[in-house]
């Protein structure tokens, strides 16, 4: 992965940010796992299920209208200390979010043992520790709603269940998400696009110039995107802008650090059946308004809107270099530079004598130093030279007959004979011999 400090054209337009990222955190909708307070056949399990989702539609009731003086009856006397309160600070910033849908739901999963210990402190009649999910969309930008976990504990006094925690049992793995409402107030920024279609830009009041500058630049990377991509995507998008470390790792998961990426593009698993993905969204991270120029923060918002038009027809095991050259293609598409600003690495190394004679390997991308620098470049240069010699639709479908996950190397091979009438290693001959002569 490319690090911030490299100073190059190419270290800050896009391939600091050239991560595609899927967030396993949830379920698709439709899927078993999400059941809400539907009947299981048990009568004790199904009464603990209305009651317990009671509370919970009660509960998001009370933050997605910043209903503050709602939340404390909600509380169980023995809650976490320091829960309410969060949620107080949590419903004042959410107030502030235009959600189409914001509600919990019960998952069917198997739930987590609650301590005798922990039944015991809290003295009430039941505790339970069900699956929880947070369900929201935001309006305009989600066709569908997003869910989340959230490691909720409940206890019942009487008939009425109240809330306890949402950091989980001790020694559970389970998790809270906690998006950009968790960690302060908000400000958000509506991009009208074609047709109707809506992007939002959301960050908090210190990032309030970064969450300009994108809202002002989002709709043209959209264009530019469909320009090359085509426009069968949804053409919107969702992006956050960081506040901190912390709130970042939140959002994209704790493989990648916001010291060294510029932006992430996250998504939950795709739904094959409707071609369609949820929770689709761009994050920029807590250092990217220092670190970015005019020029490469535009490059990194089309990179990661590549990744958001592409995903839908993108499968894990995929090799990189094709799903990060091609976004780096459409991320300098237009940009004035030279090859050497763009590529400094590779040219480098051509001017040594040492054209590329394979092409970059998924290991590559992931070893750092000189060896990742390469592997992006090389990505980025092999798309240019297609694009170059055999137009950009045929760009596009190498990409989509690349991008279908793992292979052998005869299908390989094949899908590469198939594009471009060329066998891979013919590819790769013709690619050095183009790539030496933009250096040499």
């Amino acid at each position: 992965m490319r690090r911030w400090e490299w100073v190059a054209l190419a270290g800050l337009a896009v391939a600091v940010a050239l991560v595609l990222s899927l967030t396993a955190f949830d379920h698709r909708p439709g899927e078993p796992g999400v059941g809400g307070a539907t009947s299981i056949g048990n009568p004790y399990e199904d009464g603990r299920r209305v009651g317990a989702q009671e509370v919970l539609d009660q509960w998001a009731r009370a933050v997605r209208s910043g209903d503050t003086a709602a939340l404390p009856d909600l509380f169980d006397p023995a809650a976490t200390p320091g829960f309410l309160d969060a949620e107080i600070r949590r419903a004042k910033n959410a107030a502030q979010v235009p959600f189409s849908e914001f509600g919990y739901d019960i998952g069917s999963e198997p739930e987590q043992p609650v301590p005798p210990e922990l039944a015991d402190e809290l003295g009430a009649s039941d505790v339970w520790a069900p699956t929880v999910y947070l369900r929201y969309a935001i309006a305009g930008a989600d066709t569908q709603p997003t869910r989340k976990p959230v490691a909720l504990v409940l206890a019942r006094r009487g008939d009425t269940w109240k809330l306890v925690s949402d950091s989980g049992l001790p020694g559970s793995q389970r998790e809270t998400w906690r998006g950009p409402w968790d960690f302060g107030p908000v400000v958000v920024r509506d991009v009208p696009g074609a047709d109707g279609r809506s992007s939002v830009v959301l960050g908090h009041p210190a990032q309030s110039e970064m969450v300009d500058l994108i809202a002002t630049e989002l709709a043209d990377a959209v264009d530019e995107v469909s320009q090359v991509w085509g426009e069968d995507w949804p053409r919107r998008a969702v992006v956050f802008v960081a506040a901190s470390e912390a709130e970042f790792e939140s959002l994209v998961g704790t493989s990648y650090s916001g010291s060294d990426v510029a932006a992430v593009a996250v998504s939950d698993a795709v739904d094959r059946r409707s071609g369609t993905v949820s929770g689709q969204r761009i994050v920029f991270s807590p250092e990217s308004a220092d670190r970015l120029t005019d020029i490469t923060r535009v490059a990194v918002l089309r990179h990661e809107l590549t990744h958001v038009a592409a995903r839908v027809v993108t499968e894990d095991g995929s090799p990189m270099w094709i799903l990060e050259g091609y976004a780096d293609y459409v991320g300098y598409r237009g940009i004035e530079s030279t090859f050497g600003a763009v590529a400094p690495t590779l040219a480098a190394s051509v001017a040594a004598g040492a054209p590329p004679t394979s092409l970059p390997t998924d290991k590559d991308f992931h070893a750092g130093g000189d060896t990742a620098r390469l592997a992006y470049e090389s990505a980025w240069s092999l798309a240019i030279f297609v694009a170059s010699e055999y137009g950009e639709a045929r760009l596009g479908e190498m990409y989509r007959d690349l991008a279908q996950g793992e292979m052998t190397a005869a299908q390989f091979d094949d899908r590469i004979h198939e594009v471009l009438g060329m066998s891979a290693d013919e590819l790769v001959h013709s690619w050095s011999t183009w790539v030496s002569k933009q250096v040499l």
